[in-house]
């Protein structure tokens, strides 16, 4: 566990001496749970919002953009049950003061049981080798048996509990666990009680004429009601999706573990509108889809789970989260989610008007079904990052600090280093990089010796340094240095845009979805 936390502060650490994420208004002493995204933050961020917009928008025919507004009706929010079901359980510990969802509380000591389970599974799998049965072994052991069982009663209990609005069991079941609190292990737990996540604003200019809003807690709502806009001025045809990114807002009373969770976020999501009753088979499709899309990125597969909810949001009727194993443990990174016609149904309801689609080939109206993709991208943010983050003993003992992006991701490409800064090295140096920064984001570097530059790009990111030395001048080569492996090859000028795109392409990566 401890070293867990040093490998988390370390991330933290990493991303603000290297200018990817700062604390909000730090001048000012900061703001809870609030980040900015620096310098090479706001670069990664958004190749990884491209990179999910390059795969579900551009690869598909029947999948079209959105940027709704972040303000809209507040009728909106009654209709989609916000003002009304969207909240968490709370609970406070009475001598630390400190408060916790208490859903979260139990959902952690499920988990740790669980990874016992997995901690005797690796034991004998270690122990048989390649003559190790899994299934067998987890359906035969009493001792994993024990803890799955136990794993599966905490959260179908916890998930009936929630259902039914029993927060008193919530409390019961804290107490029964023997669930302290992590900081300083009290037991001391006042009641649960509901908190309301959304943050309300006004709208006008005097505030006794100004109509009460809310900043959305979640960018479906936009889309859905736009989706008879979309589909009539696109002319789409069931199925079809709409995609959207965009900032979300949640009053997070318990908001903790940097950038995992926020009370400014930004969403990456997608909805796409079925026939009823072809929602599960769209629904199984999206999971295993969204799967390869992560898979593609190369963090490990063993890094990612699905995790089937036991309690159901009042719109859905399928959910499950791909969860990833972040310096904290296994938490949602994505969830894939059938909605039924919910939505589209409670909008018509209070808006008085039809939201309906034709289908010109059953002839007949009807209200589509959902089936939704959600992603945090600041959360997809902390997960290429912390993962990427290596610290590396090298073969002649010294130890380097490397972040190991998926080249795709990486904010830089590309670092050309004169070797000195004289002989006309850094003017060969500038016109190369003159000549790459049409089609890469590439940076130049001149401080220090040529290796703590190259220590200084692998602390960074960047998959290439490209060296300018005295040979260039001669015969028009450089030497290209590659990150991970540390190796270096001597290449010519023309040659360096085609070694980059194939290592940094989109189009590369996407196929091995």
């Amino acid at each position: 566990m401890a070293k867990q936390e040093d490998i988390f502060k370390n991330v933290v650490s990493h991303a603000k001496e290297y200018g990817f994420i700062f604390p909000s208004s730090e001048v000012y002493d900061g703001l809870s749970a609030v980040y900015d995204y620096a310098q090479n933050g706001v670069e990664l961020k958004k190749n990884i919002r491209e990179y999910w917009w390059k795969s579900m928008v551009q690869m598909n025919e029947n999948i079209v953009g959105l940027d709704a507004a972040i303000l809209m009706h507040p009728t909106t929010w009654k209709a989609s049950g916000h003002v009304d079901a969207f909240n968490d359980p709370l609970i406070d510990n009475k001598d630390s003061k400190k408060r916790y969802r208490a859903d979260v509380l139990v959902e952690d000591f499920a988990e740790k049981i669980h990874q016992k389970a997995q901690k005797e599974i690796e034991k004998a799998k270690a122990r048989f080798g390649d003559a190790f049965n899994e299934q067998e072994f987890v359906t035969t052991n009493a001792r994993v048996i024990e803890y799955l069982a136990k794993e599966k009663e905490i959260r179908e209990r916890l998930g009936r509990s929630l259902g039914a609005g029993d927060l008193a069991d919530v409390k019961a079941l804290i107490e029964e666990l023997e669930i302290a609190d992590p900081e300083t292990g009290s037991k001391n737990w006042t009641e649960v009680k509901q908190f309301n996540l959304m943050f309300g604003t006004k709208l006008g200019a005097s505030a006794e004429n100004a109509m009460d809003l809310y900043l959305r807690p979640e960018t479906a709502q936009g889309i859905f009601v736009n989706f008879l806009n979309v589909q009539k001025s696109g002319r789409m045809k069931v199925p079809f999706g709409i995609a959207q990114t965009g900032k979300a807002f949640r009053n997070e009373i318990v908001a903790r573990q940097f950038i995992f969770r926020m009370r400014e976020f930004e969403q990456m999501e997608m909805q796409f509108f079925v026939r009823p009753g072809e929602e599960m088979k769209s629904y199984e499709y999206w999971k295993e889809t969204r799967l390869k899309w992560h898979l593609s990125l190369g963090l490990g597969k063993e890094n990612y789970r699905f995790h089937d909810h036991e309690k159901l949001a009042h719109y859905a009727n399928a959910a499950a989260d791909i969860e990833f194993n972040f310096p904290f443990g296994f938490k949602e990174l994505e969830g894939i989610h059938s909605r039924t016609d919910f939505d589209l149904k409670a909008h018509e309801e209070y808006s008085g008007r039809k939201l309906q689609y034709f289908d010109p080939e059953l002839n007949e109206n009807y209200v589509p079904y959902v089936v939704e993709t959600s992603v945090g991208l600041d959360r997809m943010f902390l997960a290429v990052f912390a993962t990427s983050l290596k610290e590396e003993t090298l073969e002649d003992g010294s130890t380097r600090t490397v972040l190991k992006l998926p080249a795709v991701l990486a904010p830089t490409k590309a670092a050309v280093l004169p070797l000195v800064k004289k002989d006309g090295l850094p003017e060969v140096s500038r016109k190369i990089i003159e000549d790459l920064k049409w089609d890469f984001n590439v940076a130049y570097d001149e401080k220090d010796a040529v290796g703590r530059r190259y220590r200084r790009q692998d602390a960074l990111g960047t998959p290439f340094c490209i060296t300018v030395d005295h040979q260039t001048l001669e015969d028009e080569t450089v030497t290209i240095r590659h990150r991970d492996t540390m190796k270096q090859d001597r290449v010519k000028i023309t040659e360096l845009r085609g070694i980059i795109e194939n290592e940094v392409s989109m189009k590369n990566w996407l196929m091995k979805m």
